[in-house]
């Protein structure tokens, strides 16, 4: 049996991952946050795995971690990944998530040298891109403390890959939502609050840039690509995208659709939630991944939004009656 190790696993990302090991017979050990709380969503998962607590921030705990699970795969998908919070602990996210990159490799490193390992890399490492549709060769111009740290965990794996012969692959990431996401995460604001208002409990919701473009997919699909990397006979970065660009104003017009709502009535732009640096634009090219892989992304974008919203009207409207 296989014994995999996943940092991040009360994520949204490390829920579906640990599922999807748990379907293919690995035993899992999930690292967690000793102030963790998992979603209820993803209490079942939380039952089957082994959680071992530690941070990325402490490298004793990472060494520690390694020696219980013995991993024969790690997933380092723990960050902090709200591009709003990184702006306003900019030392804090580039420790844990650039920093905590480096940690988790000297983890492994010197405790089970032999291991795969994934690091999660991310789509906002491109930043003020260079060229669209983006792929495993474009140019990084991150825009946000995230984006920078994210590329330092990036280039300091490709660096630990070169240096001591590691199986290290790179998971080039562009935006995957699901209603597993995070209520802060703007797709998730915006089918929670359609759901609000639906059920009369708001009155309207306020957004940022709604001009914004994003290459949304659905993590649960996501994830399975994860897994393809650590499967393949030697290590390679990817670019796990749909290849279709899609603006916030674009989602919030579904999801109002959905329950069959005008959105201009209800959506208010706000310039608080504008970042101090905006990215406009992310696509992403997956043809390695594609072509390499055998990985494809099974939900549209109009599936993965009808989803969220179902999702949020079940939770938000449970015992209430519809607005009409």
């Amino acid at each position: 049996m296989k014994r995999a190790l996943i940092t991040g696993v009360t994520g949204q990302d490390g829920s579906y991952l640990a599922e999807l090991l748990l379907e293919k017979g690995y035993d899992v050990y999930g690292l967690v946050r000793r102030l963790s709380t998992p979603n209820i969503q993803r209490e079942r998962v939380i039952d089957e795995i082994t959680l071992i607590e530690g941070d990325l921030t402490d490298q004793s705990s990472l060494n520690s971690s390694m020696k219980i699970a013995e991993p024969d795969e790690v997933y380092n998908l723990a960050a902090h990944s709200f591009i709003a919070t990184s702006w306003n602990q900019p030392v804090l996210t580039g420790d844990a998530t650039g920093l905590g990159a480096i940690r988790v490799l000297e983890s492994v490193r010197n405790f089970c040298g032999n291991a795969k390992v994934y690091q999660a890399s991310s789509s906002e490492m491109f930043g003020k891109v260079r060229e669209s549709p983006q792929n495993e060769n474009t140019r990084f111009y991150p825009m946000n403390p995230y984006g920078c740290a994210k590329v330092y965990a990036y280039l300091i794996s490709v660096n630990y890959r070169d240096s001591y012969n590691m199986f290290i692959s790179n998971g080039i990431l562009f935006n995957h939502e699901s209603e597993r996401r995070g209520l802060e995460f703007v797709t998730r604001k915006i089918t929670d609050g359609v759901a609000r208002i639906y059920y009369g409990i708001a009155k309207e919701l306020r957004l940022g840039n709604l001009e914004a473009r994003r290459d949304w997919g659905y993590a649960k699909d996501y994830v399975e690509a994860m897994w393809l990397m650590l499967q393949q006979k030697q290590p390679e970065d990817y670019v796990i995208a749909t290849g279709e660009p899609h603006s916030v104003k674009d989602f919030v017009d579904l999801a109002f659709s959905e329950v069959g709502l005008y959105w201009r009535d209800y959506v208010k732009e706000d310039p608080k939630f504008i970042r101090p640096a905006e990215v406009d634009f992310l696509v992403g090219d997956a043809s390695k991944a594609r072509h390499e892989l055998g990985w494809k992304p099974k939900v549209d974008f109009e599936e993965l939004v009808k989803i969220m919203v179902k999702a949020d009207l079940e939770r938000v409207g449970s015992g209430l009656n519809p607005k009409k």
